[in-house]
């Protein structure tokens, strides 16, 4: 019997990188899944590889696209007991706060942090009709540390959906529905090669201070959140779930492996 045996799952941002790790997981530990994603192609690509799952095409940051993603899950499936609220961008013109424009801020904050609140709003109810779930938040290591690179509307979406899994988490605590932030460090995902583009210097300017050297793989987090979806995690709430190859407990790094 697989981990996530008899459970519904909706993962967002589902079509690629994590979020597609996270579907083709969750499904061969026994869930059922909703993958969902504004992107068609890859989502549907995606829940084609992955098992008993389905495509919706959503778009987090509109209240009634998100409603319909729960509702189209819920009338499939029975029900909903976990909520992986992974949908994030970070474009490239979200720079340092003297560079990033209105428009810029805005675009991320729309779908990093209005997207988790819809998520968490229109989602949680679905976890309350079946006894309780849990609700699966991808935050970020830039929630919890501060950086010269900065994407400041991206560090600050980042750290409003840490303070909102932590009120939530205590909110819902007595009715049983857990409320998980995720925080991974540096993960080799489309998302984080577009940023740094074909710039070694980059790349070894930020890999300096990891103190494994290397960036994560996206299976290394999703098993991270298959933890926490799973009732392995039964006494875990409210927390911020960190899996960053030890970037926030560092100071000086080793200067080599070995």
């Amino acid at each position: 019997m697989g981990r996530l045996e008899g459970k519904v799952a909706v993962i967002t941002g589902a079509a690629g990188g994590m979020g597609r790790e996270a579907a083709l997981l969750f499904c061969a530990e026994g869930a059922r899944v909703c993958v969902a994603d504004v992107d068609r192609q890859g989502g549907e690509e995606t829940a084609a590889g992955a098992g008993d799952a389905f495509f919706f095409e959503v778009d987090v940051a509109d209240s009634s696209s998100v409603e319909a993603m729960y509702a189209a899950t819920a009338d499939r499936f029975g029900g909903i007991d976990v909520l992986y609220n992974n949908a994030g961008i970070a474009p490239g013109d979200d720079a340092s706060i003297l560079e990033t424009d209105p428009g810029a801020w805005d675009r991320v904050q729309a779908v990093n942090t209005r997207g988790v609140y819809l998520c968490c709003k229109h989602g949680i109810p679905h976890l309350l009709e079946r006894g309780g779930g849990s609700v699966i938040n991808v935050a970020s290591f830039v929630a919890l540390l501060g950086a010269a690179t900065s994407q400041i509307s991206y560090t600050a979406s980042k750290g409003a959906v840490l303070a909102m899994t932590r009120e939530l988490g205590v909110q819902f605590a007595r009715r049983g529905v857990r409320v998980n932030a995720l925080c991974p460090g540096p993960v080799e995902t489309p998302l984080l090669l577009a940023i740094w583009g074909d710039d070694p210097a980059a790349a070894q300017r930020r890999l300096v201070h990891i103190p494994m050297g290397r960036l994560a793989q996206p299976r290394e987090i999703v098993n991270a959140a298959l933890f926490l979806a799973s009732d392995e995690s039964s006494y875990v709430n409210a927390a911020t779930f960190v899996v960053d190859g030890g970037i926030s407990s560092a100071y000086v790094t080793p200067e080599e492996s070995g």
